[in-house]
Parts: structure tokens; sequence; C-alpha cells
């Protein structure tokens, strides 16, 4: 744990550009796709929807709104120790999401550019706004002398293929879970005012409504696709998508738990809630969502919590990496056990919520 009377000391490629924090399996990911599959895709069965849809885009709702102001002008050593570190991780895993999102849909519009130019508009004008945002967020880390080299960031990242069905499903669910997380810290801290121990947070409520418009793009592609929704292979990716989206979350929030008591919050009771809230919003199209509410959900998950401790002491410990890696096995397997029986959860089939307010 960082001394909470020091400022902790994060590896630099260069004075004042951070180390990329390391890839793991709980680190935000750059994807690339099938773009001749996404250029030739019909989207007829919803092209009012789409359209209306790059309406709002071009007119462009933030436009002005990620300028700093005067709240920034001041220094930021009060915050110190562990805080400063976790929030430096939390900015840093932030810009890293919002660049991946960046040339993903950059590439996207680009790819399909006079082929399916609706599509190829909408992609480069959710870039427009991903780029704002990693662009605010990188600046926030120049506050704690801090930045993200975000062309060495393009070179070095291992890129993850997914079929573009698999693409709606990830980033659906990361625009919504996005929106989500931003309102409820917004929201808590419009409550709490004390709790706002840097101005970022006063930008969340316009900032949630772009990954709120990006979501609902999301939501009318794979209506235009209704093969990514209404079979039983579409049903099991669903389960393993939402999943995959809380477990991540959930590991990632609970080990930097520090950085939501900062502002006031439970890391769990947060998480929760969001977890809730998405879930909610998923069944607006998926065709089932998570027994959230089951008490083996959030049991197996605590499991999980404690196998990775287990598992940064080891990672943190002396001994040769073969060694290391023996003793890590347990987790691993007791990590994949715990997901699984999660994923098996008798899920909610949303044709069964009718009358539930969603």
């Amino acid at each position: 744990m960082v001394d909470s009377l020091k400022k902790p000391k994060f590896e630099e490629i260069r004075p004042g550009v951070k180390v990329p924090a390391k890839e793991t399996i709980l680190t935000p990911r750059f994807y690339t796709t099938d773009f001749e599959e996404m250029a030739n895709m019909d989207i007829s069965l919803n092209e009012d929807e789409l359209k209306a849809i790059l309406e709002e885009f071009r007119v462009d709702y933030n436009r002005h709104h990620f300028v700093r102001d005067e709240q920034f002008d001041r220094s930021w050593d009060n915050i110190d120790g562990e805080t400063r570190q976790v929030f430096v991780e939390f900015l840093e895993r932030s810009c890293t999401a919002e660049f991946s999102g960046f040339l993903l849909y950059k590439e996207l519009g680009r790819r399909l550019k006079g082929r399916n130019p609706v599509l190829a508009e909408i992609f480069t004008l959710m870039s427009r706004d991903e780029a704002r945002h990693a662009g605010f967020l990188n600046k926030a880390l120049s506050d704690f002398n801090l930045s993200l080299d975000l062309g060495f960031l393009t070179k070095s990242r291992k890129y993850t293929f997914f079929k573009p069905k698999f693409i709606f499903y990830a980033t659906y669910l990361s625009e919504k879970i996005g929106y989500w997380r931003y309102i409820t810290i917004y929201r808590h801290l419009e409550q709490n005012p004390n709790d706002m121990i840097y101005p970022i947070f006063s930008f969340f409520e316009n900032w949630c409504q772009d990954e709120n418009r990006h979501g609902d793009f999301f939501d009318a592609i794979m209506k235009a696709q209704p093969q990514t929704l209404n079979d039983w292979k579409a049903r099991l990716w669903c389960r393993f998508f939402l999943l995959s989206v809380f477990a991540t979350m959930y590991l990632n929030d609970v080990q930097r738990s520090t950085f939501y008591a900062a502002i006031g919050l439970d890391a769990r009771e947060y998480d929760k809630l969001v977890i809730e809230k998405t879930n909610d919003t998923a069944g607006r199209v998926f065709p089932l969502v998570l027994d959230v509410e089951n008490p083996e959900f959030y049991e197996r998950l605590e499991v999980c919590v404690t196998n990775n401790d287990r598992l940064r002491e080891i990672a943190e410990s002396n001994g040769a990496a073969p060694v290391k890696f023996l003793r890590k096995l347990p987790y691993y397997v007791s990590n994949g056990w715990q997901l699984l029986k999660m994923y098996l959860i008798k899920p909610i089939r949303v044709d069964q919520l009718e009358g539930t307010v969603r």
C-alpha cells in the first residue's frame, strides 16, 4: 500500500509521460473487426431510426462542453498517497477506454465511407466524441504532472478481433454502463458537494449523454440486424457479454475502493447499483438479462475478489516465474469456476418482464 503521506512514483517513458498500465484480462482492450462485413451490412429494417440518430450526432450537443475552466486553476497536491495513485489509475483507465473507442470508430468511419454512408458518418461522429473524452482525461492527468502518449498506445497495444455482432454487444454494454457510472457519480456529488475532490466530475452529466447516445446507436443497429438478438446463440452471447462486463467492472472497482471512498462512495454498493441499472437498460434490446438479485451472483464475485487478492500477493512475492504460476493456478481455476457458475444462473427472459417499468 502507498504511504498516505507520500506522493506515489509512476514509471515514465520520458519525463511526464506515464508508462501505460500493464495489459491484463481486466484492462481496457483495443478492438478491430471485419470491416468488409460491416460495410455490407443491410440497415434497411431500422434505417429511419439510424438516420434520426445521425441527425442527433450532427447537432453535436457537447461541442462546447469539454472546455477546462477556472476550477482547474490550482494545485492538486492535496490529493496524495494511495488516493492519488488510484485516482491517476482511474484517469488512465478511462482515457485508455475512450481512446480505444476513438480508434475503432475512426477506422470504421474511414473503411465504410462511400459504401455504407449512414453508418460511416455515425462512426466518424462518435469517434469525434471519444477523442474529446480521451483528450479531456489526458489533460486531467497533466494536473498530476503526467500524460499518456496516445500515439505510443496506438502502436504498442494488442488488438482483439471481434466479429461485428460481438462488437455490437460489447460496445453497447460499454457505452450504457459508462452512462450509469458517470451519472451515478454525478448525482452523488451533486447531493454531496464536499466529496467533489476534483472538478472533472462536474462535467459528467453532459458527458454521460454522449455515452447514452452511443449506446442508443448500437441498440438501433442490433435491431436492424435481428439475427444478433433473436436466436438461441444470441441469448448465450448476451449472457456472456453481460457477465463479462459486470464482473470486470466489479473486480476492478473493488480493487480500487480507495478511489470511491475518496469521493464518498462505497465501491461495492456503487457497482451493485450500476450493474442493476445497466442490466435493466439492456433488457430494452437484449432478449434476456442476468438475475443479479440472486445472492449467489455477488457471493461468487466476492470469491473472485479474494482470489485476485491472492494472485496479486503471489505476483509481488519473490520466486521463480514457474513456481509463481503453479501457486497461482488454483486461484485461476477457482475464478473460472465461479464465472461459469454465475453464467449458469438462470437468466431472466425479457418477455417475462411485461408490466415491469424498464
